[in-house]
């Protein structure tokens, strides 16, 4: 039989690996089982300014959270990399399991995280990587000199489209709403940025292109009216960003008796709880105010301590 953690953690976000570390460091037989690189959606983040202790100029997500990650290696924390594909929560044995095989615990601490929400428009699919992307950090530099469209008017929309203007000859904001629910001090920041500009009550109908994006038409929301925007004749493409929230990464918790709420985040206490005994989940995959690094960290130590406490009432 597979051996049996202490806590078994899913995710290495900044939830997950916080949860490491404090259980590393409670002396805890802990394993982390990651399907891709440590970080989650912070590791592709370019620039930190509000997590507490951080490097106050030139911190990034990857910077970040490698220490993060260096520190649960300090403390005996062991690492996997798989893709679960089935679970089981209910019982005194915890199991994820995939095709290599079982990983358990006496305790699961879900830290799955959320992931991009997809713009919405037709054609958007066939232009993903193609001039459609979700990541300013990873394309931006792609798209220098030219133009860029960003989808969005909260704080990561404003933040990333400020982020491409030091890349892109021109940033514009397409925003559903007349103004952006960004926070603001990014406002004020915009606002004064020679090369970002607004398009206010809109949204987008349609991507095109000739195998690369070239082509949009957008809506007026209050209007109707359908416009079509086409790219430079020299530059023949621009790009089209996507920044309008996220989506909970649940789906293989689906019919396996945890409570998700209608978008499918989990619901949990104070504690970390959810309605499992056992079982507990932290940062971004939560039901949550804030979905930020300084709150998944926070998540994922008091839901480590749960798990300690849990472990010992259960003995």
């Amino acid at each position: 039989m597979s051996k049996i953690y202490d806590v078994v953690i899913l995710g290495a976000g900044p939830a997950g690996l916080a949860a490491g570390l404090y259980a590393g460091r409670a002396r805890m037989s802990v394993l982390i089982v990651e399907k891709g690189k440590d970080g989650g959606q912070i590791a592709i983040t370019d620039e930190i300014e509000n997590y507490p202790g951080q490097i106050v100029e030139g911190e990034s997500g990857p910077s970040l959270i490698a220490r993060m990650t260096e520190q649960c290696e300090k403390f005996g924390v062991e690492r996997v990399t798989d893709v679960i594909n089935d679970v089981v929560l209910k019982g005194d044995v915890k199991k994820l399991i995939s095709a290599k095989g079982e990983y358990c615990g006496k305790t699961l601490i879900i830290a799955t995280g959320a992931f991009a929400r997809p713009i919405g428009c037709k054609g958007e699919k066939e232009f993903m990587g193609k001039g459609v992307s979700y990541c300013a950090t990873c394309d931006a530099n792609f798209f220098e000199d030219f133009e860029v469209y960003v989808v969005g008017g909260g704080d990561s929309a404003v933040e990333e489209a400020m982020y491409l203007t030091k890349f892109a000859r021109k940033v514009t904001i397409i925003h559903r709403r007349d103004e952006l629910r960004a926070a603001k001090s990014i406002q004020e920041k915009a606002f004064k940025n020679p090369k970002l500009h607004f398009m206010w009550d809109t949204v987008v109908e349609e991507v095109g292109g000739d195998g690369i994006l070239s082509e949009m038409t957008v809506k007026n929301v209050k209007t109707g009216e359908l416009t079509k925007i086409v790219a430079d004749e020299e530059d023949g493409m621009f790009g089209v960003f996507g920044f309008i929230g996220t989506l909970p990464s649940t789906k293989i918790f689906e019919g396996k008796g945890l409570e998700l709420d209608e978008r499918g985040y989990i619901p949990t206490d104070d504690n970390m709880k959810t309605n499992i005994p056992g079982v507990f989940a932290a940062g971004d995959v939560r039901v949550k105010s804030l979905r930020q690094v300084v709150t998944a960290a926070a998540d994922g130590a008091i839901a480590t301590t749960q798990c300690e406490k849990y472990i010992n009432e259960m003995e």
